[in-house]
């Protein structure tokens, strides 16, 4: 995989907390580097995008 960079990040502070992103919090969401001000904050996203994407597997199951 490649480095992300800091520079990439279409947000400069984290979305949970407000505080500044850090080089060591960034993922890649839907093609594009996001920020975080550290790891546990970008765990969430995952926790979270998880989360919702099973809830519309599971509605999408129900419904055929």
């Amino acid at each position: 995989m490649t480095q992300l960079k800091i520079g990439d990040a279409i947000n400069t502070t984290c979305p949970w907390s407000g505080d500044p992103i850090q080089e060591d919090s960034l993922t890649l969401y839907n093609g594009a580097v996001v920020g975080f001000c550290n790891p546990g904050c970008r765990d969430k996203l995952e926790k979270a995008v998880n989360h919702f994407d099973a809830a519309l597997q599971r509605r999408s199951y129900d419904s055929v």
